[in-house]
């Protein structure tokens, strides 16, 4: 079987992948908040862990791989959307309205990803539609003494957890010091996060045994993945920028509400996204939705070619020039598809036709861009070969699998 070999973000060492059951290899990728359409950046780590999905998927077989990509549908950007349509003169209720935003959201967001040429995932579950797997974690997390209620709230122990801070690499002292915590007289410890929070009569909200209210954002992605994944699964993905402290509080939450678990195994993250070296912002005027693109007439295929130019570990800087390059290098490999197509061995094919350097620089960490050498060597010298009358009709093709990567 082929070796497939990790960057884990926990362990902070690439090392081989072996699956806790082969048979069913899971992986948790945090998904988007629903209340606008999917900028450059969001589509980044789609991107990269659908390549992660296909190769798990060759290698495994499609039946034996589950990918959960959720969707945060509790936001107060989400709320005051809906509030202001309703302040614009929609007598419909909030919770409508709400809905509403999130369903157009989320359709915008299935729209935009599959012209990307992303395979959905096997499972995206909306954090409203497990609110009661949530409150049932925090109980759990309260009678071990990990979690406490005040004031309406209620708050994880960040100290009662001594593994906190391992991923980021941080002692919790440390990320007191260096990072904006919120202080609330309810908290016992500056660094102690909400896991459940009192809603007001005019927001959303679900009763509970603290009260009416609604989750935080960390309990939700810990609830989802331990209803659809089990108490321990493959690999957590998602972008940097969710380090801390998301997954930093995930971790938390699901070791002390699952002990003798492993919740994760191997943690991946992709790098942010730059926009011609600066970073995207809309006061740099240089912040642009996917469809923004779509409808500049990009096509889904070229925005795709130029976010694997760049291994997901490294930034990755969305250039005129770039998006140029990738248009060109497409164009080159349309016709050696062409004749691939034609002598029926479909790109898609099965494992054994995809030459061999192909399959090891993305076993290799996800090595997009030596993968996407590769496949241009192979198809130059599939069109040579096709030139050359070297492709026989009997079926007999180039040899294509000496093809050594370039790393």
């Amino acid at each position: 079987m082929t070796r497939i070999r990790l960057y884990n973000t926990r362990t902070r060492a690439k090392e081989d992948f072996a699956p806790i059951d082969p048979a069913n290899v899971r992986m948790y990728v945090c998904g988007p908040t629903v209340y606008d359409r999917a900028h450059l950046g969001n589509a980044r780590p789609v991107i990269v862990f659908d390549v992660l999905f296909r190769l798990l998927r060759h290698v495994y077989g499609p039946d034996h791989v589950t990918y959960v990509r959720n969707f945060t549908d509790v936001d107060d950007k989400i709320n005051a959307e809906a509030q202001r349509r309703k302040d614009a003169g929609d007598p419909r209720s909030l919770e409508d309205l709400i809905r509403e935003r999130t369903d157009e959201t989320i359709r915008w967001y299935h729209e935009d990803m599959a012209a990307l040429g992303n395979l959905p995932p096997a499972a995206e579950p909306r954090a409203t539609e497990y609110i009661g797997q949530m409150i049932a974690m925090i109980s759990d997390l309260i009678a071990r003494g990990h979690a406490y209620e005040k004031a309406g709230h209620v708050l994880f122990r960040v100290r009662s957890y001594e593994g906190y801070g391992k991923l980021s690499g941080r002692s919790v002292d440390d990320m007191i010091a260096g990072a904006r915590v919120e202080v609330a007289p309810f908290k016992e410890d500056p660094m102690d996060f909400v896991l459940w929070k009192p809603s007001t009569p005019d927001l959303p909200g679900w009763e509970s045994p603290w009260g009416r209210g609604r989750p935080g954002w960390h309990i939700e992605c810990s609830a989802m993945s331990h209803e659809l994944l089990g108490d321990s699964f493959d690999i957590h993905g998602g972008g940097i920028d969710l380090q801390f402290p998301h997954h930093e509080n995930e971790i938390a939450q699901s070791m002390c509400a699952h002990p003798e678990s492993e919740f994760a195994r191997v943690w991946m993250h992709n790098e942010m996204l730059q926009v011609e070296g600066r970073k995207m912002s809309k006061s740099l005027g240089n912040f642009f939705t996917v469809r923004d693109l779509l409808d500049r007439g990009i096509p889904g295929e070229v925005i795709r070619f130029v976010m694997l130019m760049t291994h997901y570990s490294r930034p990755m800087d969305w250039t005129e020039k770039k998006r140029h390059e990738a248009d060109k290098r497409l164009d080159t490999l349309l016709p050696a598809l062409t004749i691939a197509l034609e002598k029926g061995r479909p790109p898609s094919g099965a494992w054994r036709d995809v030459p061999r350097a192909i399959r090891d620089s993305l076993s290799n960490d996800l090595n997009t861009a030596d993968a996407i050498a590769c496949l241009e060597m192979a198809g130059d010298l599939l069109v040579k070969a096709h030139r050359g009358d070297l492709v026989h009709q009997s079926g007999d093709r180039v040899d294509l699998t000496q093809l050594q990567s370039s790393s």
